[in-house]
């Protein structure tokens, strides 16, 4: 009541005084520096990676809470010794100031507290005068009351300048001293404590005799305040000033790029593992010191942990020079993914139940319209267990595969792993899909990879169920966890048999032949891995999975040009081994019982063993897999005694004759197949005394149906032979060959005709002395 009564007395001076109170309440900005700042990253251990500077070209780290204990002390004993007394100003302090300023004529010395110097520092460009020096004085009790001591001294280290374009006290510890401001010694800190007093005329390389007494002499109040025990001090003055700015780390400079548009003038701390990536920057180099020498100057690698799917290491280009693109960033970038899908259409296949892990898919001349697809060392087995292709990136049987599982289907698989740079329908991509017709890039396929072991560690941590979320994004920032949404029995895109089936086929490790170069290979550490080549050898890629970690490694040139010997298990797979090798080892994925059956395989054909199937195993396969067919390789035959000859009733007694399961393949296939098997025994011939109809067949080796030949010449001009080849089941029986209906010539046991037809479209017909006959169209070119 009194209050009111004298408020009603003295309205105007009230009124006067409120409004006094609510200037002085809102006087002080909320965001006190609002100046650009550096782009900064961290590792998950918070060491500094790298930073970008700010936009006006200043070296200003982003504000920073922590201030290092010993530079607090220094700069305090430096600056403001009453700094924890004093409301935000120091009246003895100003008055001395006044007297000596007075006394002198001329500004000579300021008295300013430290929470004065943060007001006069956010408060930049304005003249010093009594006035402005009032303003400081308001400002710095408001700031007094708002914040803590802590905070403001954080406010001054953040801010203060230390030299040429150096602001704040973490970019000065490491421009100057390349470490963190908390690994600063004594010495150091003092040196950086009396550097703001006077930054555009003492810093490191410049007046160093003025520097080095301003340090000491601080090092000696330290002493004095007993701070410091003599013992420091001695070996504090004893320490060299610096001499010029460090250049910052740069240990993972894509990444920081990629921060930097999105996080620009923040500070980041990421889930690189600092230690870690500088060793994977290491191999990088090293290997990138051999691969320019064959002019190939670009390589990136990406680590993954499965389990939180957080960047572990993030290298995106090898430190070659501008002139070969060392900053772009190759991780993200789009390229030709050679063999690298094959997995994917092997585990699908597996999946929807149409191939068993050994299923024999045909390995021989094949053409597809105009496309004719060839194996890397220009060779063919007849027939290949499809784990088998897979592990030695077979293209004909890959691109078969493709065929009788669907491209649309394929297509959709691939649309569901979310590979962002499949940008078309597949009919665009065609069968060359599955050897590099399209682009994906590293950090998808790495994701991808991730996604499927990630599958595989759950079904078997959380009692046989799948999670809804298994493809989600990997992430680089420490801040954040990913989300693998519910539990569910219901699988994500493939189940976990079909994923484990495909790793044990993707650790088999086999030799490309023709390729001596696997002495890096440490046979000790179980990898699924798979390397692919893109057309051109333009682009080369390693990719491998352990139960903990994904590795993913491309080499190549950013500007696309092909080079010999730029091949994935020549060039990048070499890099992945290195960075397994300083991975921890990891134990093999767990089998997946819950979603497997066991049942009697074929050991021959990889089928479903049939009742006349003479060598079984029992094996585990995926659920899916009962669907298949029993083997179709096999048939009873009717043999002698002596396997010489089929036999049946007509010629041979009852009691001879031997009923034998036998591995019957299709003439074609059994010409290849033969020689790369030199046990395989083809089926016996009818013994001529025997009578009854015995299958005969017969079929194209060379040319293929429907194919557009051109035919070369000679250096003399002279236009070469087409040379016609036939496999048949009878290699003895004469076959008789005619173009257009004109016969050209008969065959025996090697059934190879030379012809030389005109330019056109011809119909070339081979028909056998019993009468089978086979038919083959072929376009000659000019």
């Amino acid at each position: 009541m009194k209050l009111l009564s004298i408020i009603k007395q003295h309205k105007k001076k009230s009124f006067v005084l409120a409004l006094g109170l609510i200037l002085y309440a809102f006087c002080l900005p909320k965001d006190l520096f609002k100046d650009p700042t550096a782009t900064v990253i961290t590792s998950q251990h918070n060491e500094l990676l790298g930073a970008h500077i700010a936009t006006d070209g200043q070296w200003r780290f982003p504000h920073n809470d922590s201030v290092p204990e010993k530079f607090k002390t220094c700069i305090v004993q430096y600056e403001d010794e009453y700094f924890y007394n004093h409301p935000g100003f120091n009246p003895i302090s100003i008055i001395k100031a006044l007297r000596d300023n007075i006394s002198a004529g001329e500004v000579k010395r300021g008295g300013s507290t430290l929470t004065q110097q943060v007001i006069r520092l956010s408060r930049k460009g304005q003249r010093r005068s009594y006035i402005e020096k009032l303003k400081e004085l308001i400002l710095a009790t408001r700031l007094e009351l708002r914040d803590s001591k802590s905070e403001i001294l954080a406010y001054y280290s953040s801010n203060a300048p230390f030299g040429g374009n150096i602001v704040g006290l973490d970019a000065a510890s490491w421009r100057y001293f390349n470490r963190d401001p908390h690994q600063l010694s004594w010495a150091e800190s003092a040196t950086l404590a009396v550097l703001p007093n006077a930054p555009s005329l003492i810093y490191p390389g410049k007046n160093q005799e003025r520097l080095l007494k301003k340090r000491n002499r601080l090092l000696i109040k330290l002493l004095q305040n007993k701070i410091i025990d003599s013992l420091t001090y001695e070996l504090s003055i004893a320490e060299d000033l610096p001499q010029k700015p460090y250049p910052l780390p740069q240990i993972a400079p894509h990444l920081l790029q990629k921060i930097a548009q999105s996080h620009r003038g923040h500070r980041i701390q990421t889930t690189i593992d600092d230690k870690f990536q500088q060793r994977v920057n290491q191999i990088v180099t090293n290997h990138y010191n051999l691969l320019k020498q064959n002019e190939i100057h670009n390589a990136a690698v990406l680590v993954l942990d499965v389990h939180t799917r957080k960047v572990l290491a993030y290298t995106g280009n090898t430190p070659t020079d501008k002139a070969h693109q060392k900053d772009v960033d190759i991780i993200d970038k789009p390229r030709s993914t050679g063999s690298i899908l094959k997995p994917f259409l092997y585990t699908a296949m597996l999946d929807a139940g149409d191939i068993l892990p050994n299923t024999l898919v045909a390995d021989i001349p094949s053409q597809f319209g105009h496309y004719n697809p060839e194996n890397f060392n220009k060779e063919f087995d007849g027939v290949v267990p499809a784990s088998r292709a897979l592990s030695r990136s077979l293209n004909v049987p890959a691109v078969r595969m493709l065929q009788e599982f669907g491209l649309d289907r394929f297509h959709q698989y691939l649309k569901q792993l979310q590979l962002q740079d499949l940008k078309y329908n597949a009919n665009h991509y065609g069968l060359s899909l599955i050897l590099g017709g399209a682009e994906s890039n590293l950090w998808d396929l790495c994701k991808s990879y991730a996604a499927l072991s990630s599958t595989l560690n759950h079904f078997s941590e959380t009692s046989s169920e799948y999670y809804s979320n298994e493809f989600v994004e990997p992430t680089f920032f420490a801040s954040e966890k990913v989300d693998f949404g519910t539990l569910s029995t219901q699988k994500t895109l493939f189940d976990a048999a079909s994923i484990y089936l495909t790793y044990e086929s993707l650790k088999k490790v086999n030799r490309p032949e023709g390729d001596e170069s696997w002495e890096f290979f440490d046979d000790s550490k179980q990898i699924a891995w798979k390397t692919g080549t893109s057309f051109g050898f333009r682009d080369a890629w390693a990719i491998g999975t352990t139960k903990d970690y994904v590795v993913g490694v491309w080499v190549g040139n950013a500007d696309g040009e092909g080079r010999p010997g730029l091949v994935g298990v020549q060039t990048a797979a070499p890099i992945l081994f290195d960075v397994f090798d300083i991975l921890p080892n990891s134990d093999w994925f767990d089998q997946p019982y819950d979603e497997m059956k066991t049942v009697s395989i074929c050991t021959k054909s990889g089928h479903r063993a049939s009742s006349i199937c003479d060598d079984i195993a029992h094996e585990y396969i995926q659920v899916s897999g009962l669907k298949t067919e029993p083997c179709p390789y096999h048939i009873l035959a009717h043999v002698d005694t002596s396997e010489t000859y089929q036999v049946n009733s007509s010629c041979e007694n009852l009691g001879d004759i031997k009923h034998k399961p036998w591995f019957v393949l299709s003439p074609l296939k059994a010409h290849y197949y033969k020689t790369k098997n030199p046990f395989y025994k083809p089926l016996p011939k009818l013994r001529l005394d025997c009578y009854g109809e015995t299958q005969v067949t017969m079929d194209f080796i060379y040319p293929k149906e429907n194919t557009t030949l051109f035919l070369p010449k000679d250096f003399d001009g002279k236009t070469n032979d087409m040379i016609l080849k036939l496999a048949h089941s009878k290699p003895d029986v004469r076959v008789f060959w005619y173009i257009d209906d004109t016969y050209v010539g008969s065959t025996t046991d090697l059934h190879e005709l030379a012809i030389l037809p005109k330019q056109g479209t011809h119909r070339i017909t081979v028909v056998d002395e019993f009468g089978n006959e086979a038919q083959q169209e072929v376009s000659i070119a000019e």
